[in-house]
């Protein structure tokens, strides 16, 4: 296999600085890893040591102060805002811990809604996409709450919906910050384990950024920070082909 399409994110000696008054704070320093497609990997680590920061560099919503990062085969720090916002939204999907649906929406148009607000996509047709949408909410179990707003559901229910539409455009990436964070164990469980099988059954790569250990003990590929510096950098082969 070559290497280069191997990786779907790389980090090169990348720093991050951010401007706090008079104050320069180096948010990253020298950072330097590669995420391999189908990977379900935890960048873990306490407040403040960076993680958010490595997410929101891959997720195409900042930049590095100095240093390489490559999504999808793409330096971004190349690309203008055009074809950021088009990296973004084709190959890469978002779970927030706080679920971001629209409350007039029911559960099925929230899915949906960003293959709506996708003009370029030409690869489905009108009915291919609506029986990906079903499919999704199948998958994660809402098939019977499709009719439903947000506000009727339970937060584990909302996460699993947020979960389904950052798969609708079939996003390479999902990135995950936190998404376990407003969920009770048992339903944070549940959600985790949805995901792991859909990582096995698309062959998504899925990040996240997490507190949780149990993120971490399901990872097969761990990333922890300290003070914006790789303190552990760590594939775990024998969950990797599990």
């Amino acid at each position: 296999m070559d290497t280069q399409n191997q990786y779907v994110v790389q980090l090169e000696n990348v720093q991050k600085n951010y401007q706090l008054g008079k104050t320069e704070v180096q948010a990253l320093k020298n950072i330097n890893f590669e995420i391999a497609k189908g990977d379900f990997i935890s960048i873990a680590g306490p407040s403040g040591s960076g993680k958010t920061t490595v997410l929101n560099l891959i997720g195409c919503v900042d930049t590095a102060s100095s240093g390489i990062v490559k999504v999808l085969g793409q330096c971004t720090g190349t690309l203008n805002d055009e074809k950021l916002t088009a990296l973004r939204h084709s190959g890469i999907g978002f779970i927030f811990q706080t679920f971001n649906l629209i409350p007039v929406l029911n559960i099925r148009e929230n899915v949906e809604l960003p293959a709506l607000l996708d003009e370029s996509d030409a690869t489905m047709s009108k009915k291919e996409r609506e029986e990906w949408v079903d499919h999704l909410i199948e998958s994660v179990g809402l098939t019977d709450r499709m009719k439903h707003k947000p506000a009727e559901l339970s937060g584990g229910q909302r996460q699993r919906v947020a979960i389904a539409r950052a798969l609708v455009m079939r996003p390479p990436i999902v990135l995950a910050d936190e998404p376990t964070a407003n969920l009770d164990s048992t339903t944070g469980a549940s959600i985790l384990a949805l995901m792991k099988r859909m990582n096995r059954e698309f062959g998504t790569t899925f990040i996240f950024s997490t507190h949780d250990p149990g993120i971490v003990d399901m990872a097969d590929h761990v990333i922890r920070l300290k003070d914006g510096m790789i303190i552990e950098n760590r594939r775990i082969e024998e969950k990797a082909g599990v």
